[in-house]
């Protein structure tokens, strides 16, 4: 996994390798803005031999004449490995991206569950008999796409990519997966289980660099089938006219700006729980963050207080430690950015707290968690995706009031509804245009349900069997059964 150098290498065909120029870069613990390694910088050359290895893995390995039932083993050898190294991998996410050790264990754990999931599902993809006429059997069969390019975010770096990997390799697609460059340690640490668990040479092949050099090569190889890639909605954009020219399948899980709906009659300590959890989980870099909390009129000023008031106890510390709640932002790129949509929101609302760098931190990129109040939704911090501990909130008069305000977005992801009344929850429900709904909750994320957008938040669904679907291409086969020629011959 690591040269004499100690540098983190490519993962190509099976092998650990140098990038081809020897070029790296640094990982940093934004914590401590220390470097915490140096990785193999990957480029276009890189990206072609994994992409054929890939395609060669594809069309004439062991994988190409590989069962369902051998795919479904793999994948349960690696949710097995995972589970044995939890402590080890949630150790290195925390400390790579800035998250609560507490979160991370529940990242990795979901990572194994994946798998399992995917390893069940792997034996499970059916195929169709047609009704046609009775001189002829017409059958619809699933086959995998090819060679997929995997593209992953750095706020959930190894669970995204399993996102990804494990639906991928149930189907039978081979794969180049390229992780963020900022947060590259987790999904490098389970490749060199690979092997062990039985995966040919060639399957999965890992490049690690930036996005003009890794991964546009990645979108634009003519040898890759199918794109998936979690991340902003301006690359995201950028993806798809991209693999255009190719006429690449491609799946987007793109950005939000999800409202997280409290009406008068909701359970009160329950929603306000909601509300900063909703935003606050994971330091707001979360692509389904709550972040704009709409809160009816008749409990509105109340509802500002006691969440102002509860913010201020949220935990802020250390990665490592297990009371904390709250951890640094990714980078100081992100950091800055945050800072900037702060200082925009002084300017177009109230701040109810926070609004700075928190007591006692002097390095790493701690920010308070930060409430705005008396927002109207065409502020820029109610429309734009902060990806930081922001929440913006916006009051509303009626039912109809709140669905409005909701739906004018130029996104779709998520959304929540908190209410008693299960008639007005479910006709908010229905009028939400989201991919997710929680009702009475905010971020729960089941492997067996679908997760993805309207709008600009995507294209396509991952999880569940919808998830394996985007890997699968449908073939028609049709069998004359008559020993007459047929044709106007």
């Amino acid at each position: 996994m690591r040269s004499a150098q100690g540098v983190y290498q490519l993962y190509i065909d099976g092998k650990w390798v140098n990038s081809i120029s020897g070029d790296t870069f640094a990982v940093y613990d934004p914590a401590t803005e220390e470097v915490m390694a140096q990785v193999a910088e990957a480029s276009a050359a890189d990206i072609d031999l994994a992409v054929q290895a890939a395609r060669r893995a594809f069309d004439a390995g062991p994988w190409a004449k590989s069962t369902p039932f051998s795919r479904a083993h793999i994948l349960f050898k690696l949710a097995s490995k995972v589970r044995e190294q939890l402590a080890s991998l949630a150790e290195v996410e925390a400390i790579n991206t800035g998250k609560p050790i507490v979160e991370a264990e529940g990242d990795i754990d979901a990572v194994a569950e994946v798998f399992e999931y995917y390893g069940g599902l792997a034996t499970k993809i059916p195929g169709q008999v047609n009704p046609v006429s009775s001189d002829a059997l017409s059958l619809s069969l699933r086959e995998p796409i090819g060679v997929a390019g995997l593209i992953v975010p750095w706020n959930y770096p190894l669970l995204m990519a399993a996102w990804k990997l494990a639906p991928a390799l149930a189907a039978g697609c081979t794969c180049v997966l390229k992780p963020a460059e900022q947060t590259p340690l987790t999904t490098m640490m389970l490749a060199q289980w690979f092997e062990e668990a039985g995966l040919p040479a060639g399957v999965v092949n890992i490049v690690n660099g930036f996005g003009e050099s890794c991964g546009v090569p990645i979108v634009e190889h003519p040898s890759v089938d199918k794109i998936a890639f979690t991340g902003s909605t301006e690359v995201g954009k950028s993806i798809v006219k991209r693999a255009a020219d190719t006429l690449k399948r491609v799946t987007l899980e793109l950005g939000g700006k999800s409202p997280n709906i409290f009406f008068a009659d909701a359970d009160w300590e329950a929603s306000i729980d909601g509300a900063l959890f909703g935003v606050f989980i994971n330091q707001g870099e979360v692509c389904s963050a709550g972040s704009r909390i709409l809160v009816e009129k008749k409990i509105y000023s109340k509802f500002v207080e006691a969440m102002a008031e509860k913010a201020k106890t949220i935990r802020i510390g250390a990665p490592l430690d297990r009371a904390t709640k709250l951890g640094p932002v990714i980078s100081r790129d992100q950091y800055e950015r945050v800072n900037s949509y702060i200082a925009i929101g002084r300017g177009e609302a109230k701040l109810a707290s926070g609004g700075g760098r928190p007591k006692g931190f002097d390095k790493g990129y701690y920010i308070e968690p930060t409430i705005f109040y008396d927002v109207d939704n065409t502020a820029r911090i109610a429309r734009e995706e902060i990806f930081g501990p922001v929440a913006t909130v916006i009051p509303f008069d009626s039912e109809a009031d709140a669905i409005q305000i909701a739906n004018d977005t130029p996104y779709g992801l998520a959304a929540a509804v908190w209410s008693r009344d299960i008639y007005k929850a479910f006709r908010v429900v229905k009028s939400l245009r989201a991919g997710i709904v929680w009702v009475n909750h905010m971020q729960p994320t089941c492997v067996e349900a679908p997760w993805g957008g309207y709008k600009q938040s995507g294209i396509g669904r991952e999880l569940g069997p919808w998830g394996i679907e985007e890997y699968l291409e449908t073939k028609q086969v049709h069998i004359n059964l008559s020993e007459k020629p047929i044709g106007w011959y």
